[in-house]
């Protein structure tokens, strides 16, 4: 596979192992839960990379300022991922970066999703799924921020079309892909 801006999506604990040997320096970190997400985080900035933790995916998390707040002082996260625009103006005051993760279901879905974005100001923008180009293209023209793709991609010519229609990061949770030395 050739150099792709990949993002390790970390969906399991048993994945951390994968991760840590791994050539990813960034990891969005959706496993786990609250008595061992130190541990986790330390082991994995051990090894350079950079940690964004799903605030609705980690269990124990609440979905509040204090949740983001905690995660930067005391476990000194890199960032999170969080569907919700409030935790993501909490990380802005926190002084950690955001990802708000949107799902395209429909035209309505996206319509809302770039009126969040433009109020809320996140760091990143992740788009869910990513296996839609035209989606993709006309999303990037619309935000301002960097877009993530992920979900559902599985091939080296889908990870292709995804960057091509705009895409700068892609996302994945399938430890093949993150063998080999990419961009993130």
């Amino acid at each position: 596979m050739s150099n792709y801006p990949i993002i390790a999506s970390v969906t399991k604990e048993e994945q951390i192992s994968k991760v840590l040997e791994s050539s990813v320096t960034r990891v969005n970190l959706m496993a786990g839960h609250i008595g061992n997400l130190e541990s986790i985080i330390q082991h994995i900035h051990e090894t350079g990379k950079q940690v964004y933790v799903h605030l609705e995916m980690v269990s124990g998390l609440g979905r509040d300022a204090h949740t983001v707040e905690y995660l930067a002082a005391k476990f000194k996260v890199d960032g999170i991922v969080t569907t919700k625009s409030n935790a993501v103006a909490a990380a802005r005051q926190a002084g950690i970066r955001s990802i708000q993760r949107i799902f395209a279901i429909d035209t309505a879905a996206v319509q809302t999703a770039v009126r969040m974005i433009a109020g809320s100001h996140p760091d990143e923008v992740e788009l869910m799924p990513g296996l839609m180009p035209r989606v993709i293209r006309e999303l990037k023209n619309t935000i301002k921020q960097p877009l993530i793709v992920g979900g559902l991609i599985r091939y080296e010519e889908e990870i292709r079309a995804a960057l091509e229609s705009g895409a700068d990061f892609i996302s994945s949770g399938d430890p093949s892909m993150w063998k080999h030395p990419f961009a993130r």
